[in-house]
């Protein structure tokens, strides 16, 4: 089979593992409102509907700052903004609130008729239950709010009818009174409120180009406040804080950006997490075909020697995998030759996971292996890749400096180059 017809059955493979891991799981979407006049905001509105159709409880949150500032314009509304909390907010006048309700309500009508064309059922409502800022710094901020209450039980009731509820930037008081609530804060909410297991922050700009950050991570590139999306990083980092396992930040304008995001290993965006995202283990018999499969086309190049099925069941236990979200990406071995050395053999990575530094990985591991088996030395054999073992330390050898064993088994035709690492 052709490297593309891999690529494209391992991509089947992720569709129905994140399909299967997911389904029924609830995902926020805080949609930054640049995006409703993107060309294709009604593509991403399908993809939205899709998983809607697909089991995936979806919740929209639409931005509508600029909309709002552009209403407020066209009516001769001056906004001032109050800091609070480090952050710049809007002051809501009392003769501005209903030109705000007007822009956030048209802007969530907007997805709902997206929707509809979807045959998707969605729902606009008082979701929110809000309360006053007051005076900050001095200046009354009169109409700004901030989140009381989510309905998580009205939310609730709305998802398990298979319908898709919009939250607008709007919340009200008992006695119902508007406030201007920020999108972000209202997304952070929900999420907490309804136990989501994802966030997407969609954009109108492009990423960070970093596939994935732990919390601690993105707290060390907020603090260079010299970033891109330092607003999104911020968002995503309290939502991580809250309990929410995965935050995504992705360009809504990248065509099915949504989709790729959440049905592939390699992503479309930048991800913040806080479960298990990729782990090494020992070697199970079930492994076998994937490990084959990284492997083979590396044996076909002769890069890796020839392996069979039967040889690597003998040696099971020298073995370690890598998963990246339950797949097997990359794998090595750690052959005991006694002498207190060890062979790392059978590196092999999935090609389209190179920048991800599987490999270093990998040998990492194996390396801290053989110092818990009491081993003083490691060593690898190759052909190919001794730039890349001398980038980890390693430093070239020769044949007689190898335990007694494996010079008895080393191969004269093959002419494979030795590098050795004392641990």
């Amino acid at each position: 089979m052709e490297q593309n017809a891999f690529s494209q059955v391992d991509l089947i493979r992720e569709v129905f593992h994140y399909q299967s891991r997911f389904e029924g799981s609830t995902m926020v979407f805080k949609i930054d409102f640049p995006i409703t006049e993107d060309p294709g905001f009604p593509g991403l509105v399908k993809d939205l509907a899709l998983l809607a159709k697909t089991g995936f409880k979806v919740i929209i949150v639409p931005g509508a700052k600029e909309h709002i500032d552009t209403i407020l314009h066209q009516h001769n509304i001056d906004t001032l903004y109050s800091d609070a909390n480090n952050l710049s907010v809007r002051v809501t006048a009392a003769e501005a609130i209903q030109y705000v309700e007007m822009a956030a309500f048209h802007v969530a009508s907007r997805f709902m008729t997206f929707l509809s064309g979807s045959r998707i059922d969605a729902l606009v409502g008082n979701f929110v239950r809000a309360r006053g800022l007051g005076v900050i710094n001095g200046i009354d901020t009169e109409h700004t709010g901030t989140v009381d209450k989510i309905y998580a039980d009205s939310l609730t009731r709305v998802l398990n009818l298979g319908m898709v509820p919009i939250l607008p930037c709007i919340g009200w008081s008992p006695s119902g009174k508007p406030y201007n609530v920020p999108s972000d804060e209202i997304a952070l909410e929900v999420s907490k409120a309804l136990g989501a297991i994802k966030l997407f922050i969609v954009t109108a700009g492009e990423g960070l180009k970093i596939p994935r950050l732990t919390p601690q991570e993105a707290e060390t590139l907020i603090k260079s406040d010299n970033t891109r999306l330092l607003k999104e990083l911020k968002l995503a980092l309290s939502a991580s804080r809250a309990g929410v396992h995965r935050v995504h930040i992705i360009d809504g304008r990248q065509e099915g950006s949504v989709l790729r995001e959440l049905y592939s290993n390699l992503g479309a965006g930048t991800m913040i997490y806080t479960d298990e995202y990729d782990s090494i283990r020992a070697f199970h018999s079930r492994d076998l075909p994937d490990i084959l499969r990284l492997m083979e086309p590396l044996m076909q190049q002769g890069i890796l020697i020839r392996r069979n099925p039967e040889q690597i069941q003998q040696k099971k236990d020298d073995y370690s995998v890598l998963e990246i979200d339950g797949s097997i990406r990359a794998c090595g071995a750690l052959h005991d030759w006694g002498e207190s050395q060890g062979e790392i053999a059978a590196i092999a990575t999935d090609p389209n996971y190179t920048d991800l530094g599987l490999g270093k990985k990998i040998v990492g591991f194996l390396i801290e292996k053989a110092k818990k088996n009491k081993m003083k030395r490691v060593f690898a054999l190759t052909v190919k890749s001794q730039d890349w073992f001398e980038t980890l330390g390693f430093k070239e050898t020769k044949v007689d400096t190898l335990p007694e064993l494996k010079r008895k088994v080393y191969d004269q035709s093959r002419n494979s180059k030795i590098f050795a690492l004392d641990i």
